[in-house]
């Protein structure tokens, strides 16, 4: 497979992998953990989302589905499959030292994890998946915060996760 095509739809995939997860989860209705709260209320202060905010909020300050997919990624690149349940793994483990209640990292690690595997017969390799795990966050949390959490809340609102907390 054409590398920068196998970059692009392993960006595509990552991207829709770990926001899928981490809203299905419920990020974007609440901050789950200390700093998400703060975190949402500059973007929304700043024009954005106050749900795609504490999206942001949330995956910055404990390690949801965007961390646990970009280590899954990581560790099946290294170690193969077993390399990415080891991920998953360390990814439950950083969740309860977080004291963050709920399990997005440790199924976006997983389910990664199979993704990858999956993809490896289909001509994809494992840095294709590492470098658009890279991209995929960088979309949602490098970019632009004010578009970027006005997308996410969107999608919270189209799954029914949007904040009751305006």
């Amino acid at each position: 497979m054409n590398e920068i095509i196998g970059v692009i739809l392993a960006s595509i995939i990552s991207w829709i992998n770990f926001v899928v997860i981490d809203t299905y989860f419920g990020l974007p209705e609440a901050p789950g953990v200390k700093g998400a709260n703060i975190v949402g209320d500059s973007i929304k202060n700043r024009g954005g989302n106050l749900s795609g905010g504490f999206f942001q909020g949330n995956i910055l300050c404990s390690p949801d589905a965007s961390a646990g997919t970009l280590l899954a990624s990581m560790g099946v690149m290294v170690l193969g499959f077993q390399g990415g349940l080891i991920a998953a793994f360390m990814v439950y483990i950083g969740n309860r030292l977080c004291a963050d209640p709920g399990y997005a990292g440790t199924i976006g690690a997983l389910t990664t994890t199979v993704i990858i595997f999956s993809c490896s017969f289909l001509g994809f390799t494992h840095i294709m998946f590492v470098i658009g795990m890279v991209i995929a966050i960088t979309t949602i949390q490098g970019l632009n915060h004010s578009y970027s959490s006005k997308l996410l809340g969107l999608i919270a609102k189209k799954l029914n996760r949007e904040t009751k907390l305006e």
